[in-house]
């Protein structure tokens, strides 16, 4: 009887089959994702998850929007993980607009999640390769009425994120992953709709560009959010695991899209 642990190739392999309804294997990718496969707790039937890379000084990216990449080798493969784990993975129109991204489990096995952007005033262009390459489904939410779809995306119109999420767990896409940018993790947060968050710290120290959280000023330090946190080494960077438990800042009141 071989009682080593399993390797990490083997280990996600059963992450995998635990997504569509297997047993979850033991081992540290377990431990760091098993939340992501339980049932839903919030009444909108969801399970969202966030996540963000910052320098040890908490920036997102340089004052002109440059991100790529701050996490290192291990950060991208973590990243890739959650998309094939998830359902859903959701970004906003920043993001889309300086990255340009696929949203694709290229790094890892595993299917690609259906892609949603947040684009509140609909100026994004059907140019970007999430609305033309093919590669999953994508939605596009918005606030703005129009067309019925942007390129290839099907177009959904709600007013705020809880909105959104009951839209999206009506079409059986429960487990949501928010990947970023700072502004839509910022959102999601205010309004009280992220189960867990995933903030991995790089060794970088930038001394200036955009902070990883927007929220409204706090004037007392009881203004701000406390929690527990779980520390995983991942390569040369820091990830954070924070159970939310959709807890907000008592300063925030909004759940619109940004």
């Amino acid at each position: 009887m071989n009682d080593a642990p399993p390797t990490e190739d083997t280990e996600w392999t059963a992450l995998l089959a635990a997504r569509r309804g297997g047993a979850l294997p033991p081992g540290q990718l377990a431990a760091l994702f098993a939340p992501i496969l339980t049932a839903p707790q919030a009444t909108d039937g969801c399970i969202v998850i966030g996540r963000l890379a910052q320098t040890l000084d908490g920036r997102i990216a340089c004052t002109n929007g440059a991100s790529q990449w701050i996490g290192g080798r291990g950060d991208i493969l973590h990243t890739h993980r959650l998309r094939a784990l998830c359902d859903v993975v959701l970004v906003g129109a920043g993001t889309v607009h300086h990255d340009d991204p696929r949203l694709t489990t290229r790094e890892v096995s595993g299917p690609n999640p259906v892609r949603v952007v947040l684009d509140p005033g609909r100026r994004l262009p059907a140019t970007h390769k999430v609305f033309c390459d093919g590669a999953a489904p994508t939605l596009l939410a918005t606030i703005t009425p129009g067309a019925a779809t942007h390129g290839q995306a099907e177009v959904l119109v709600h007013a705020d994120l809880p909105g959104l999420l009951r839209g999206l767990a009506a079409r059986g896409l429960t487990k949501i992953f928010v990947e970023g940018g700072g502004r839509t993790i910022s959102a999601f947060l205010a309004a009280g709709c992220l189960d867990r968050l995933h903030l991995t710290v790089a060794p970088i120290i930038l001394g200036s560009g955009i902070p990883a959280f927007s929220l409204p000023q706090a004037a007392r330090i009881d203004d701000g959010l406390r929690f527990n946190w779980t520390p995983h080494r991942i390569g040369e960077d820091m990830l954070f695991d924070i159970a939310l438990g959709r807890a907000r800042p008592g300063i925030c009141t909004e759940g619109k899209l940004p």
